[in-house]
């Protein structure tokens, strides 16, 4: 495995190769078994595998969140290392950004809502850094884990709006024993919200027997009302949406697969998740 600071460097690295064997994972770092699933399927779908490794700042509405931000290069080094990466790269701010990236990206109604509604500009920057990946690595697949489930549908529209070739290969939410799904925030979280945090899948859970018994108005209170039961548990926003839209739908008929997306704020740390409820 051969990592690289200078986008230079890997370009230079990359020229050599076919590009339709380039299959590459975008991380923010702080690697987990999620992330290490995504490289894995890379790993097997492709002839070379490209990581990198970017705490993006222009994707952070909260400047505290971007300072508490976990980064651990030498772990992460070594589990891309194992999970079979070919090439990692782990670039300053100025790399990516030579210049400041003043693009604003209007992507309809699809990064207006939940996530694009409760944090401001966040898609934005986004589809700042993953463009411009994109376009330094020039891969034909890119994978993502669907625990950010509005962020694939944001960056599809994305790939199709500059008219990018790649293809974007969605990948299951990879969850600790207890449910929570794997994030590189949970080590933030006091022992108390960690306890407390299962209990936010227990309830997406346990609504998927209530689809077809309430209308989707309904269990989205429901699930609300269930996930604060927890005192430590704030619901942000619960959401059953149209899972190509993002759109709220009003009857299970709606759409052809339904969506619930959920943002919780545990103490200071803030966690998304999701389920399928109609496929």
């Amino acid at each position: 495995m051969k990592t690289f600071n200078k986008v230079s460097d890997l370009k230079k690295e990359l020229s050599t190769l076919d590009p339709a064997g380039i299959g590459f994972v975008p991380t923010m770092g702080a690697l987990h078994a999620g992330h290490r699933s995504l490289v894995e399927k890379a790993r097997r779908e492709c002839a070379t595998v490209v990581v990198s490794v970017f705490v993006n700042p222009t994707q952070f509405n909260d400047k505290n969140d971007l300072r508490n931000y976990p980064r651990t290069p030498e772990a992460d080094a070594a589990l891309l290392e194992a999970a079979g990466a070919d090439y990692v790269l782990m670039p300053s701010v100025e790399e990516i950004y030579p210049e400041p990236d003043t693009r604003q990206f209007d992507f309809g109604l699809v990064d207006k809502v939940m996530e694009g509604a409760t944090r401001p500009g966040h898609f934005n920057g986004v589809s700042q850094v993953v463009s411009r990946l994109f376009q330094i690595v020039e891969p034909a697949k890119a994978y993502f884990g669907e625990k950010d489930f509005q962020q694939i549908a944001v960056i599809k529209a994305m790939v199709k709006q500059l008219n990018m070739g790649v293809e974007i290969v969605e990948c299951p939410i990879i969850r600790d024993a207890d449910g929570l799904a794997l994030s590189s925030r949970n080590t933030l979280l006091t022992p108390a919200h960690r306890a407390a945090a299962p209990h936010i899948y227990e309830v997406l859970s346990a609504a998927q027997s209530k689809v077809g018994e309430m209308p989707p108005a309904e269990l989205t209170a429901w699930v609300t009302e269930e996930v604060e039961k927890n005192e430590l548990l704030k619901v942000i926003y619960f959401a059953v949406v149209d899972a190509l839209t993002m759109q709220t739908v009003e009857s299970w008929s709606d759409s052809e697969r339904v969506q619930g997306c959920i943002a919780v704020q545990a103490g200071e740390i803030r966690l998304i998740d999701n389920i399928i409820y109609k496929s």
